[in-house]
């Protein structure tokens, strides 16, 4: 059998490994090693921006995610994602027009959002009570 170092599917899938242990630094650079090889892997820059974003990173995090929506402008899970990370970053306005935006693509978003950690210092805000009813 040969060894393929370099494999996308198997690194992705290590660095999902780290990341479910909450070794989050070790998932970025697996995710870097598959950026390195595919720039525009949309699941590695997915990925690395939540590993980013769990690490409090939202500046990066948020970079990960422009990459996607450059390459894919109406991946959801990368705007759901981006939403996420400027509602932590108290961006609030620039967050929900995401969301919304993220929503009207696809509608099971709002559930997510209502029950989400992210955005649980925003639940009695009438604006998030608008875009999740």
């Amino acid at each position: 059998m040969e060894l393929i170092p370099n494999h996308i599917d198997a690194l992705i899938k290590k660095g999902n490994i780290f990341g479910k242990f909450g070794k989050y630094a070790d998932a970025i650079s697996v995710y870097d090693k598959v950026i390195k090889i595919e720039p525009q892997n949309v699941l590695a820059l997915i990925n690395k921006g939540l590993a980013l974003h769990y690490l409090a990173q939202y500046d990066k995090a948020i970079m990960c995610f422009d990459k996607v929506l450059k390459i894919r402008p109406d991946n959801t899970t990368a705007l759901y994602n981006k939403a996420s990370s400027l509602i932590k970053q108290g961006k609030v306005e620039s967050s929900f027009e995401i969301l919304r935006h993220t929503i009207k693509i696809d509608h099971s978003f709002k559930y997510k959002a209502k029950f989400d950690v992210d955005f649980e210092h925003v639940k009695t805000n009438n604006d998030f009570k608008k875009i999740i009813l």
